[in-house]
């Protein structure tokens, strides 16, 4: 597989030609809706293992195998004809892509709204450990309120996809503070609660619980790992996994109501896997940047490490992106975007899509009907690199928020890069 730029000029004819790759291959790999229309700077997830590519000045057969990163061995045994000191330009070589061996085993979480088509749940399902439905709500005397999710179970078990019962904090349509609060201080509610959750776990046949508890008043700190470790006990009694999803931390003392009752120590104990939700640094009413900021992701795992095993850690990947409007206003709102329609955007206005090597994000400038816009989004480019800390950090996998939107792309890199665990 290569991910590859496009540059002024190409299109897939001359692509397919490059990579001896059907072009109608190439536009269905991408969901290129136009694939007659490619916007310089977008990234192409190609799905072959050999490229055709000329000579430029200046070139050797040892530069080329430095810029793209293999063995100079393995670039001449690639080219018998080709005499390495007579290199000319213009010459066409081939240049092979590497291939792994096996693929590193990794843990793969999805997040779904019941609201998912099918044909995105049939689009995640095949490199899916486990599906979380979101989600089911509590009260304040701990009943449990569920989701319509009975058929992703049934799809998602078809698939050899374990289903996994997902909890919130969630009150009125909103992460409510007050509820937990409420439960933690009232032992009949606590008991609710766990008692509630088990026998949905055995009505439902789900494989585990995924506890999304967030917004967790700071005096609840000892309150919630206590009940962390309650529920883990009853649960794993049971015959039930738990899984726990977490605020992004730089340091056990981080200060602000998300972070300060999220202990990593103790979810890393209580926890068979700990989601670290590192996404949402570019946010609906944040100004204009990157969701997913891949340093900013580093140091959150480097920390995280510390605390958690790094086994049990699944990395949050976001399938979206934000539009903003320009200039940026603050408590202006931007739109939530997939990242088909980003590059269908950025291609429909003719504009090139840059990318920012510090964050390992794309992004473009349009403007419509007079005002400008900023897109920040992901492409196959900045999830293969975000995808890179999994084996960085030896963790256990990821976990996608969410899978209702059916990026092709993201789920061929992902398995150009993992072997999915079924259970």
């Amino acid at each position: 597989m290569f991910i590859y730029t496009v540059q002024p000029g190409d299109n897939l004819s001359l692509l397919s030609r490059r990579f001896d790759v059907p072009v109608s291959q190439i536009a269905a790999d991408n969901g290129l809706s136009s694939p007659n229309n490619l916007a310089v700077g977008q990234n192409l997830v190609i799905m072959s293992d050999i490229m055709r590519y000329r000579v430029e000045e200046g070139q050797t057969m040892y530069s080329i195998a430095r810029e793209f990163e293999i063995p100079l061995n393995t670039l001449l045994e690639a080219n018998p004809d080709v005499n390495p000191i007579a290199l000319q330009i213009g010459d066409e070589i081939l240049i092979p892509q590497q291939r792994e061996l096996s693929l590193r085993p990794a843990v793969i979480n999805g997040y779904a709204y019941p609201t998912i088509t099918d044909y995105a749940l049939n689009c995640a399902l095949p490199s899916l450990t486990f599906l979380s439905p979101f989600s089911y709500s509590i009260s304040p005397r701990g009943e449990i309120f569920a989701p319509n999710d009975d058929a992703m179970i049934e799809k998602a078990r078809n698939a050899g996809v374990m289903p996994l019962m997902t909890v919130t904090n969630i009150y009125e349509g909103t992460f409510s503070t007050e509820v937990m609060s409420e439960i933690l201080a009232d032992t009949e509610a606590r008991e609710n609660m766990i008692s509630n959750i088990l026998a949905e776990l055995a009505a439902k046949d789900y494989y585990g619980l995924n506890l999304d508890i967030e917004y967790i008043s700071p005096d609840d700190r000892e309150s919630y790992n206590s009940f962390l470790r309650e529920i883990s006990e009853r649960l794993h009694t049971a015959g039930y996994i738990l899984v726990t999803a977490v605020a992004p931390k730089y340091r056990a003392d981080q200060q602000g109501i998300l972070y300060e009752s999220h202990d990593y120590a103790v979810q890393g104990e209580a926890a068979d896997y700990v989601v670290i939700m590192t996404y949402e640094w570019g946010y609906t009413y944040s100004s204009p940047m990157s969701v997913q900021p891949i340093e900013e992701v580093r140091k959150v795992l480097s920390y995280a490490v510390t605390e958690i095993p790094s086994e049990k850690i699944l990395m949050g990947m976001p399938n979206y992106g934000y539009d903003w409007t320009l200039p940026y206003t603050r408590g202006e709102a931007a739109s939530s975007i997939g990242f088909t329609a980003a590059t269908e955007l950025a291609t429909r206005y003719n504009s090139e899509i840059l990318y920012d090597e510090k964050t390992q994000t794309p992004y473009f400038y349009y403007t419509e009907n007079g005002v400008r816009h900023v897109v920040w989004f992901d492409d196959p480019r900045s999830i293969e690199a975000k995808l890179g800390l999994v084996e960085k950090f030896d963790l256990a996998g990821v976990s996608y928020w969410t899978v209702n939107r059916c990026y092709i792309p993201n789920w061929l890199v992902a398995q150009s890069m993992f072997e999915p665990v079924k259970l």
